[in-house]
């Protein structure tokens, strides 16, 4: 069970992943020895499961950003266990969902330009096994994209 000194430090975490022991404990008030405790514990307990750079992809040059909605064959028995290690594959698609529902699989993929999508669209993913129906959604605008949970 989370005490409020432990929503303190993934408070503080959520906010800047970079920020060391020393200073979570400040903020907190309590000691370096006893954040560090409280940080292995959440590991442990499947809470704090890591961090990571938050990359801006457009920064390197990928301009193109399109959701994939797409049905799968459900006559074949492992569509699912032989699409996803294939989509995987595919370096531009950055994130995959599967779903329950007329569509199974969301692949959210980026590119450089609009022939650099239509080169990763044709020669990858079309290629793709067990695709019954496919819908692409190129995105516009991004309004909101944040992961901090509220606590």
């Amino acid at each position: 069970m989370l005490d409020d000194v432990d929503r303190r430090i993934l408070r503080l975490l959520q906010a800047d992943p970079a920020r060391g022991v020393p200073e979570l404990s400040e903020a907190v008030g309590t000691t370096p020895a006893r954040v560090s405790r409280r940080l292995e514990r959440l590991r442990e307990q499947g809470v704090l499961l890591g961090s990571h750079a938050v990359i801006d992809w457009r920064a390197l040059g990928y301009t193109v950003a399109v959701s994939l909605r797409i049905t799968l064959d459900k006559a074949v028995a492992r569509a699912f266990d032989e699409f996803i290690p294939a989509a995987r594959a595919v370096a531009e698609v950055i994130e995959i969902q599967t779903f329950l529902g007329r569509v199974d699989v969301r692949l959210s993929l980026i590119a450089k330009d609009l022939p650099d999508y239509q080169r990763i669209y044709r020669d990858q993913v079309l290629t793709l096994p067990h695709i019954a129906d496919i819908e692409a959604l190129m995105t516009v605008a991004t309004v909101k994209s944040d992961e901090s949970l509220p606590i």
